[in-house]
């Protein structure tokens, strides 16, 4: 089964996303120490780009015998607001002290003549990250699913559990309820990036204002935790490596994790809308459907979930907003890719969805 399929590739970079390449070589000749600078390939330098997410950029960067990723905020994006390099480094190296399945992180640099931007180097770790369409998948079996998405969910739990006040984490900490916070800053970062009239968003952002439930717990959390941001074992499907994409991690409440991470689990009875949206990994063959992974977490966390439409229509609306930043920018000319003109509908198809299971009182 694993032969078909294949790790996760870069390509040549986007037209407009390109890096200064001398300058980068340049600042890795001086930062890296001269044994990494040994090769057997014979390409002493070479940058690539890994073609999806919507956020900050991602390169693939072969420096002699060093295999590396670079991230970097996207073009035109405010830097100090949710595309702090630092932060995010600076959780990657405390994150590694009590968590194996993170990237090592390498070098962090301010540095703006280098790119233009803040930027941080980590390790690359090889392995498969599902992101496929149905009509270009490898036919992943029934039990292999079931057996990942069990492990998917388990490991948000294990993130949950992780004793972050013995790290540099517990400085992420904030004073008052992360519940209120949450909700109230994303829908300040929607009235910000707002582009059209959308009265189902109006509808959701009213709900969730009045219907705020207390804190049920503190932990770290992910805020960003989907199938596309895990590297798996090529040779066992059903087995974490590593999680990426921790620009968003923070110390709040376990629950407004899971909601976002139900919000981005389409499953087979969804509209055809939503199922547009995402990569259709969640609805192979073999896959717990949203209630079942609630329960699971459940079962698996000893955590009571019985608010859990709360936290879905948070994660509905939490990613129609993230969507609608993107989609902002796009429209501002900072950025030529044409995924993001798509936006605008996935805005109004997850504030739909929200609305739906507002009025049902169901996330399924």
């Amino acid at each position: 089964m694993t032969e078909a399929v294949t790790l996760d590739q870069s390509q040549a970079v986007r037209s407009g996303e390109e890096l200064d390449n001398p300058k980068l070589y340049d600042f890795l000749q001086t930062h890296l120490a001269q044994p990494d600078l040994a090769t057997d390939a014979g390409v002493p330098f070479l940058v690539e780009q890994f073609p999806n997410g919507y956020s900050n950029l991602t390169y693939r960067v072969r420096f002699g015998n060093r295999d590396m990723v670079l991230r970097r905020p996207p073009f035109g994006a405010n830097i100090k607001a949710g595309h702090d390099m630092e932060r995010e480094y600076k959780v990657l190296h405390s994150l590694a002290t009590i968590y194996a399945r993170v990237p090592r992180p390498l070098i962090y640099s301010d540095d703006l003549t280098v790119l233009g931007a803040p930027f941080y180097l980590m390790e690359r770790v090889e392995g498969v990250i599902l992101r496929s369409r149905p009509d270009s998948s490898p036919l992943l079996v029934a039990p292999t699913m079931a057996q990942l998405s069990k492990a998917f969910i388990e490991n948000l739990a294990d993130i949950h559990a992780l004793d972050y006040a013995a790290t540099e984490l517990k400085k992420l900490a904030r004073p008052g309820s992360h519940v209120e916070r949450q909700v109230n800053g994303w829908i300040q970062r929607y009235t910000r990036a707002k582009t059209d009239e959308l009265p189902a968003i109006e509808k959701v952002e009213s709900w969730l204002t009045e219907n705020k439930p207390a804190d049920c717990g503190t932990c770290l959390i992910h805020n960003d935790y989907k199938y596309d941001n895990l590297i798996l074992a090529a040779r066992d499907l059903a087995q974490v490596v590593a999680v990426l994409d921790w620009e968003m991690a923070t110390i709040g409440d376990p629950l407004m994790d899971l909601g976002p991470t139900l919000a981005y689990w389409v499953d087979p009875n969804d509209s055809e809308e939503l199922k547009a949206i995402y990569p259709a990994t969640t609805l192979w063959p073999g896959n717990l459907d949203r209630a079942q992974l609630t329960q699971h977490y459940a079962v698996y966390s000893g955590r009571e979930v019985g608010n859990i439409v709360f936290y879905y229509v948070y994660g509905l609306f939490k990613n129609a907003v993230i969507a609608q930043q993107i989609y902002a920018r796009y429209k501002q000319g900072f950025t030529s890719d044409e995924r993001f003109g798509r936006l605008a509908q996935a805005v109004r198809v997850l504030a739909n969805t929200a609305v739906r299971a507002i009025e049902k009182n169901r996330i399924d």
